[in-house]
């Protein structure tokens, strides 16, 4: 299974010495290719705040994919993620069909 990790969408907050004291995230999961039988995607979203994360304050230019990714909680997303492939893609579930036939036991 091969996972693609995207941060998609990234919104930094802006305090009055220009620093960057909140950010919200968006990062895209995606399991193989669109079109693929195996192909899945889900979107995750974090808002991470300096004030509970305790991260250093910097200018939002000084910022790089790797410290942002770092600020989202990557390993309860990739176990979602695990968790829903599985659910919808490797063991979907089994659907039923009346038996239109079946008489009521005397």
């Amino acid at each position: 299974m091969a996972v693609t990790k995207t941060i998609t969408k990234c919104t930094p907050y802006i305090n009055n010495n220009n620093k960057v004291d909140k950010w919200d995230i968006e990062m895209k999961y995606e399991n193989d290719s669109e079109g693929d039988e195996t192909y899945y995607t889900s979107t995750f979203n974090e808002t991470v705040q300096q004030s509970e994360n305790g991260f250093t304050l910097k200018a939002k230019s000084s910022w790089s994919n790797k410290d942002l990714v770092q600020l989202c909680p990557v390993s309860l997303w990739d176990t979602v993620f695990a968790s829903q492939v599985d659910s919808v893609i490797t063991n979907p579930p089994v659907e039923s069909t009346p038996d239109q036939e079946f008489s009521v036991p005397s």
